[in-house]
């Protein structure tokens, strides 16, 4: 036998075995594999090596902190619905260190984290979830009697990875909220340095999910922005992808919860929906596996910039979002046009009219979109644009 029949007929016993394991068919495995390779924009067959890493590589040591939080971040990654997401995530990990999920307490538990971290120094990942008070010596928020400062430089110093999950981790989110009496930060405020960064109040699991099979894969974390987070996540604007944009585009939006635009599925921007400013993969990505249109804005209700540090649990809910890089159409059309019978001089004078007040009135735009007064357009009123 040929070594690469030998080499296949291992591999092949590798998935196997891993099937066996998890409780999960082949083409189940395979087709969450090619998922991820897809989410972290990989190219094609590369779904071939996060299979072979899965199935053949020993599992990473990871030890998961727990700071100013509410366990969000691993309620929501435990309660995902994709029948292999919590075999696959608990079975590719070792997780040595979880207050939430641990069995021990009290002093065995921080014996097993001090084990883990000797056993795989330099070699385990970090996870932190939740901000670290810096206050008054970091009092405020204490482990086993120590503090979340001293506990998270302690845990970083020989980890191979630090990934902060939340955002809360990730830039202080609402415990950082003015006026942070506990002078909470971020994981990458207190260690100084650059961190991978999942944020999202909670985030979606398969962001952290694809973050780790990355890590498993190819021995380093994926690419990220100046902020630290994934890009194959959180490279594009909530608004370029969101299903409600071309009703921004056509200038039809909500005006007041449960009015007919809102019922009809219109643009929720004048509801203060900050997708227009917040970087993340929800429309694409969606939530907690439960069907079409399962994230916030899907459901009716305006984005608020939870991946986004100084939009969310910082701008007020019904503040208008900035415009980053889409605006809308100089002029919209009325929602409910009148069909026109006739044109005569009278028309046309009209027509030259409005024409030289056009350069005038786009001066006016970005305040007309911060207006929510429908506006009388001829003899009726327009429900979607407003001035």
């Amino acid at each position: 036998m040929e070594i690469t029949d030998l080499r296949a007929l291992r591999e092949a016993s590798e998935v196997q075995a891993l099937e066996n394991r998890l409780g999960i068919s082949r083409r189940d495995f395979l087709g969450l594999c090619a998922a991820l390779a897809t989410t972290m924009g990989l190219p094609a067959g590369a779904e071939a090596a996060i299979v072979k890493a899965v199935a053949a590589k020993q599992r990473p040591s990871v030890i998961w902190l727990h700071f100013q939080e509410c366990t969000g971040c691993t309620e929501s990654l435990l309660r995902a619905e994709h029948p292999t997401l919590e075999k696959l995530i608990l079975d590719i990990i070792s997780l040595d260190y979880h207050e939430t999920l641990f069995a021990a307490a009290g002093h065995q538990a921080e014996a097993a984290r001090k084990a883990a971290m000797k056993q795989h120094k330099g070699q385990y990942v970090l996870v932190v979830e939740g901000a670290i008070p810096t206050k008054d010596g970091g009092i405020y928020c204490k482990v086993g009697g120590q503090t979340a400062v001293n506990m998270l430089k302690e845990c970083a110093k020989d980890a191979a990875a630090v990934i902060a999950i939340g955002s809360c981790a990730s830039w202080g989110g609402m415990p950082a909220t003015g006026p942070n009496p506990t002078g909470s930060s971020s994981v990458a405020e207190v260690l100084g340095k650059t961190v991978v960064t999942i944020p999202g109040c909670p985030p979606n699991p398969y962001n952290f999910l694809a973050t780790v099979v990355h890590f498993l894969t190819f021995g380093k974390l994926p690419e990220v922005d100046q902020l630290g987070r994934p890009k194959f996540a959180y490279s594009r604007l909530i608004h370029e992808n969101c299903e409600r944009r071309p009703h921004f585009d056509a200038g039809r939006f909500a005006l007041e919860f449960g009015d007919s635009g809102h019922r009809a599925g219109w643009c929720l921007y004048k509801l203060g929906c900050k997708g227009p400013e917040t970087y993340a993969n929800c429309p694409t990505i969606g939530f907690g596996d439960a069907g079409e249109g399962n994230w916030p804005v899907g459901c009716g209700h305006p984005c608020i910039g939870c991946t986004e540090k100084g939009v969310g649990f910082t701008k007020p809910i019904h503040a208008l979002a900035e415009l980053k890089s889409v605006t809308p159409p100089l002029g919209f059309p009325g929602v409910h046009e009148s069909k026109g019978n006739r044109f005569d001089f009278t028309s046309a004078a009209a027509l030259a009219a409005i024409a030289g007040a056009a350069a005038a009135g786009t001066a006016k735009l970005a305040q007309n979109l911060g207006k929510g007064t429908p506006v009388e357009t001829g003899s009726h009123k327009d429900s979607g644009a407003s001035s």
